[in-house]
């Protein structure tokens, strides 16, 4: 297939249907009761009596300094931020994040660093946690109308769960120009605390959208031009012979499973990375990133997707 032409219904120039290999997808009483071992009620997160009721999905907040930072760069509304109290020696890196924060209009308010680590995903908070909107996913059509006409990446995770493997699939895509990541929306990680920070903020410059059914967006991508490849260690063709040029839909499975069997039913073609060691293999998130530069290499190569 000629570098950035459009997949032709029924031909198949890449070894058929998946050939190389398809893989096979109430509150707890202390001892003294209820209130809690001292028989004090459980203190609430930070702000609860202020600004409703007790958090209990804590995908709107973003953790660390840089993440935050991107958060402000790139206009997200915050609602509020908890930052770390002075002690000490002042950290001037944190007072210019909370002088940031205050001239955005941001309500800040001091907390002692415990606060912060009953907020914290990782214990990585560096200290400061800002709350903001729940995140906005795109839709599968805006994806596709981000990969244009030409040569494009779309990374499609099937029921990856780690929030730290997916941020930093997210970061990876970014990095490299994929138009976005497609995820399942159901018993897979969302955009939460863990993956604003693991990403370094990318999320907030990547569609990433949530689909109920992941072989049927397989599908509408084919329908727009990409070829779907299926990354399972037991493919019999590796990735330096891979046509992984071009519109490319790249599919990663799960940490534990893979991918499902009707996904891999759904992409044109596998493959595999080579490997010399006794470790069974590399997980999700390193594995996405060496593919999604090959992709890469072929692409700024002027390589065609059968190069």
């Amino acid at each position: 297939m000629a570098k950035n032409q459009s997949r032709t219904p029924g031909r198949d120039v890449r070894g058929g249907k998946g050939k190389g290999g398809r893989p096979q997808a109430g509150r707890p009483s202390g001892p003294k009761g209820p209130r809690g071992e001292k028989g004090r009620a459980p203190r609430p997160l930070p702000g609860a009596a202020r600004r409703g009721p007790q958090l209990r999905d804590r995908s709107d907040l973003i953790e660390g300094r840089r993440a935050v930072e991107e958060a402000l760069a790139c206009g997200m509304p915050l609602r509020s931020a908890l930052v770390q109290e002075r002690s000490g020696e002042r950290d001037q890196a944190l007072e210019r994040i909370a002088a940031r924060l205050d001239e955005a209009g941001v309500p800040v308010e001091r907390v002692p660093r415990a606060r912060l680590d009953v907020l914290s995903s990782h214990g990585a908070h560096q200290g400061v946690v800002v709350r903001t909107r729940p995140f906005a996913y795109a839709e599968l059509s805006d994806v596709i109308a981000a990969a244009g006409e030409g040569d494009a990446l779309v990374v499609l995770l099937d029921h990856v769960t780690d929030q730290g493997n997916f941020g930093a699939i997210v970061r990876t895509a970014e990095v490299v120009g994929a138009a976005g990541v497609i995820v399942a929306k159901a018993r897979a990680a969302s955009v939460g605390v863990g993956a604003y920070k693991t990403s370094a903020g990318a999320v907030m410059h990547l569609p990433i959208a949530q689909v109920p059914n992941l072989a049927r967006a397989i599908e509408e991508l084919q329908r727009a031009g990409f070829w779907a490849c299926a990354a399972t260690e037991h493919a019999e063709q590796d990735v330096w012979h891979a046509p992984l040029g071009g519109r490319l839909a790249l599919v990663m499975g799960s940490e534990g499973e893979g991918i499902s069997r009707l996904v891999a039913e759904k992409c044109d073609f596998s493959c595999r990375l080579p490997q010399r060691g006794r470790v069974e293999s590399l997980n999700v998130a390193q594995a996405t990133t060496v593919l999604c530069y090959e992709w890469l290499r072929r692409v700024e190569c002027g390589e065609g997707p059968d190069a």
